[in-house]
């Protein structure tokens, strides 16, 4: 064997030594690729601990995270473009729609929200595979209806709603904070197939209010994020 070929041929440890730079430096490279994303405040970039404020953009109805600065800021003011949400999340037991109450609404689905909008006035809204519907159907007896409920006289307009679900045999009534509402709009536009939506979709309703009924507190106080 010439000196030339003796240079050319690799030994075993340079090989083995080689393949453990190559896949360190591949390790290093996924690393770099999965580190976790870190939420960010939508107005300022700041980056966001896991229990932050959601701000409402009151004229596209958009849910924002935003840091404690900015909820500050953007919030309070007479006129304001942001509502802070508020994190009250209540099961009321003690409160229900009769048969003939639902049907006088209209609504296609056993799935409802109402809230008060920015004028006042109550409105339904419900979840479709296209998104969030709000009802046309006046709610004239709204006032009346909840006048003797504390928790629905409280509640803040276009930020707290009154959650119904009537899908199944146990009807649900929840207060809960507006992005809550649009969290399930969202499950059924991601679940929905079909005509009918599928059993997939109702699997991850149920889901959905088994979770809340889980983070519902005793309502005494507004909480935020």
């Amino acid at each position: 064997m010439t000196g030339r070929e003796e240079q050319a041929q690799t030994s075993p440890i340079q090989t083995s030594q080689a393949e453990t730079r190559d896949s360190l430096a591949a390790l290093r490279r996924f690393t770099r690729t999965q580190a976790p994303s870190v939420e960010r405040c939508e107005l300022c970039g700041l980056a966001l601990a896991p229990e932050h404020p959601h701000l409402l953009e009151r004229q596209t109805r958009r849910v924002s995270c935003a840091c404690e600065a900015c909820s500050i800021l953007f919030c309070g003011q007479v006129g304001a473009r942001f509502l802070r949400v508020p994190r009250r999340i209540r099961r009321l037991d003690d409160f229900a729609f009769s048969d003939a109450e639902w049907e006088e609404m209209m609504l296609p689905i056993g799935l409802a929200f109402f809230l008060l909008n920015e004028s006042g006035r109550a409105v339904a809204m419900y979840p479709s595979p296209a998104g969030v519907v709000e009802s046309l159907i006046a709610l004239d007896t709204w006032n009346e209806r909840v006048s003797s409920h504390p928790s629905l006289r409280s509640m803040e307009p276009e930020v707290e709603a009154l959650l119904v679900n009537r899908i199944g045999a146990e009807q649900a009534y929840f207060l809960v904070p507006i992005d809550e509402c649009y969290k399930l709009a969202g499950v059924m536009r991601q679940n929905w197939r079909g005509l009918s939506g599928g059993l997939k979709v109702w699997g991850a309703v149920a889901h959905f209010f088994d979770d809340l009924r889980e983070k519902a507190s005793d309502g005494k106080q507004v909480r935020y994020a």
